[in-house]
């Protein structure tokens, strides 16, 4: 992929949302970090945390909106426009309550699906024409829309250790997507780690 790219993962910010189901972008932001020897910095002019790296002569910027998730679009589409990043150069990450944990789905675009920080996104940052990974969480009950609750609560202990397989996992796709694009990280990486259940 040429030029930068921004990586953004969705959450919310401070102390009560960590490791909460509604922050897995945070969480998958902060192993890529990890992995990409990639440094935080506050940014207040783009409402973000901000990690800048370098993965094999490819130039990224790894982003935590710090505007609460349903505002998302407001830091991203400030780093856009300063950057003078395309659509097809933003990657975003997210929960999805309506696939189960261990699920890993990436796509070239689409609709928000109800998620209020693509839909923030899709108005600022000019489209629905950008990569998303949506990380499956599950859902507390098929019955239940009012999801609130769930979303923001902690993942249960006996969920930690698939939920690392499936961060490590979206790590390597969103490494494929900077290095080859979006059709090969597809190919190679969605799908759902067996021994998976529903939340």
């Amino acid at each position: 992929m040429d030029g930068m790219s921004l990586i953004v993962g969705l959450g919310n910010p401070g102390a009560k949302y960590e490791q909460t189901r509604h922050n897995a972008g945070f969480m998958l932001a902060e192993l890529l970090a990890r992995r990409w020897q990639g440094s935080w910095s506050a940014e207040d002019r783009f409402q973000s945390r901000l990690a800048r790296v370098d993965v094999g002569g490819r130039k990224a910027i790894l982003c935590q909106p710090q505007t609460f998730m349903n505002l998302s679009g407001e830091a991203v589409g400030a780093l856009m426009a300063y950057y003078r990043l395309g659509i097809g150069q933003l990657l975003v990450v997210v929960d999805d309550a309506d696939l189960p944990l261990g699920a890993v789905r990436m796509r070239p675009g689409g609709s928000a699906g109800g998620h209020h920080g693509l839909e923030s996104i899709a108005q600022h940052a000019g489209g629905t024409d950008y990569a998303r990974i949506r990380l499956g969480i599950g859902r507390q009950a098929e019955t239940d829309r009012r999801i609130a609750g769930y979303v923001l609560g902690k993942f249960q202990l006996a969920d930690v250790p698939l939920l690392e397989k499936v961060l490590n996992r979206a790590a390597d796709q969103a490494a494929c997507w900077l290095a080859e694009g979006c059709q090969k990280a597809m190919n190679r990486f969605n799908g759902t780690i067996e021994g998976t259940k529903d939340s």
